[in-house]
């Protein structure tokens, strides 16, 4: 985590001399306003990945010995296939579709969207993937 860190930091810094350098030469608001809050946000990260490499154990990738085999074993729980998703994204699309076409288009879409998120958010509480 420590690499992470450094390496938005050192980002950071690059998009504040960017940012100043665009400021001067373009004196364009719009441009100069959003590279000023990718400077926060590259900062915001950075500081976050820094502070909590110091809590945690070192990573392999910390240790410039480190085998790519130090990092082997099991990455964590990922869910089994869901088509949940697939509900939320087609009612999202017609959601935003509804701002261009007609507002009664979020009668339609609003159904697949809650339809989605509930299923996506009570997934693991009914049927094969259900805790005992």
């Amino acid at each position: 985590m420590k690499v992470q860190g450094k390496m938005f930091l050192w980002l950071a810094i690059f998009i504040l001399a960017m940012a100043i350098v665009y400021g001067v030469w373009s004196k364009e608001p719009a441009g100069t306003t959003a590279l000023f809050l990718a400077f926060g946000l590259s900062v915001m990260i950075g500081y976050y990945l820094a502070f909590t490499a110091r809590r945690v154990d070192a990573l392999a990738q910390d240790n410039k010995e480190a085998d790519v085999a130090d990092e082997a074993g099991e990455l964590g729980f990922f869910s089994p296939h869901s088509w949940q998703p697939l509900s939320l994204a087609i009612g999202g699309a017609f959601a935003f579709l509804g701002v261009v076409f007609g507002w009664w288009l979020l009668y339609f879409s609003m159904p697949l969207v809650f339809i989605g998120l509930f299923g996506w958010v009570f997934e693991y509480y009914r049927g094969e993937n259900q805790n005992q």
